[in-house]
């Protein structure tokens, strides 16, 4: 019998998005750096933030555990005494994606809706507070990870592996800790985002129609100008969000997110749309570059400049490798 086709499509999936992911991100929040995007510095915080956090959830969840410890099952990541603060930080890393990009609507959302609350909201300083906020945050509420896991195995006095205690789906405590990560984690940060959305879109269709009675159909507006590549940035970040999370979504709330699926059917329908899920919920860490590549055009001319920089770097030891050869 032959192997799962879930096994050969997640062998090829993940290192194409290791090699994508981490070169994309790193760009991204370089150029952010720089400060030449034309974006505000508080939107710029805000991305510089979500590139990092992408990057970190391709380290620990695409790189350490999709290729690593699936390529090596007896490396360090899997023994009993390494295994929770993994999965540990794999969540963590998550979680804090997951509220920056609702952190980031949110700010688009007062921007735009709230104009008296959008000179003391949206600034630079309350971007930093927020993000080092919402990394605190993140940290601290997922600390009993590192208590609710016990060894699976041992070999030579060496225990291998972790998994849920049998506790974790008795005691009343470990059981709203449980559906407390599937809502912070998924439910949540979704439904948050798909109202902000709606509320945002209720607003600029009310405010659309006043300004365009008040100038006439052919007046130019420059303050409705000015809000559209917002609104454009807000909704391919947000709707690239929705779009990945759906099956993941639903399958974190029906999985409660810290079920260990050892013993399931690789072939069974339940789990291959969790695997599917998971990864277009990893594609999400890649998605965020192109949208900037595809919404922000001082962002294309950037990268455009960048790789014209590193050419010389990279064409001269080849060109080295070649006359040696």
């Amino acid at each position: 019998m032959g192997r799962a086709p879930i096994l050969h499509v997640n062998e090829v999936s993940y290192p194409i998005l290791a090699v994508f992911g981490i070169p994309a991100n790193v760009l991204t929040a370089a150029i952010l750096y720089r400060g030449k995007c034309g974006l505000s510095k508080g939107i710029t915080r805000y991305m510089m933030a979500m590139a990092i956090s992408d990057l970190l959830v391709i380290i620990f969840h695409v790189i350490l555990q999709r290729i690593y410890i699936y390529y090596s099952p007896k490396s360090f990541l899997s023994r009993s005494s390494v295994c929770p603060s993994n999965i540990y930080m794999r969540i963590v890393t998550l979680d804090y994606s997951v509220w920056l990009t609702v952190s980031f609507t949110f700010d688009r959302f007062v921007s735009i809706c709230c104009q008296k609350l959008r000179i003391k909201y949206c600034t630079e300083r309350t971007a930093a507070v927020v993000i080092l906020s919402l990394c605190a945050l993140s940290f601290l509420k997922y600390i009993p990870f590192h208590a609710m896991y016990e060894p699976v195995f041992n070999i030579d006095n060496v225990n291998w592996g972790c998994r849920p205690k049998s506790a974790y789906f008795t005691y009343i405590w470990w059981v709203v800790f449980s559906w407390m990560c599937s809502l912070s984690l998924s439910f949540l940060p979704f439904l948050l985002i798909l109202v902000l959305n709606g509320l945002t879109v209720r607003n600029i269709v009310a405010a659309s129609r006043v300004r365009r009675h008040l100038k006439g159909e052919d007046g130019k507006d420059s303050e409705m100008e000015n809000r559209r590549k917002s609104i454009v940035l807000l909704f391919t970040v947000s709707g690239t969000y929705i779009l990945l999370w759906t099956r993941a979504t639903v399958a974190f709330i029906c999985t409660r997110v810290t079920v260990n699926f050892v013993g399931v059917d690789l072939t069974s329908p339940p789990y291959i749309a969790n695997e599917v899920g998971f990864l277009l919920m990893l594609l999400s860490s890649c998605a965020n570059t192109c949208i900037y590549g595809m919404t922000q055009s001082r962002f294309r001319q950037e990268v455009k400049d960048a790789l014209q920089c590193a050419t010389p770097f990279i064409s001269k030891p080849m060109k080295l490798a070649q006359q040696r050869g």
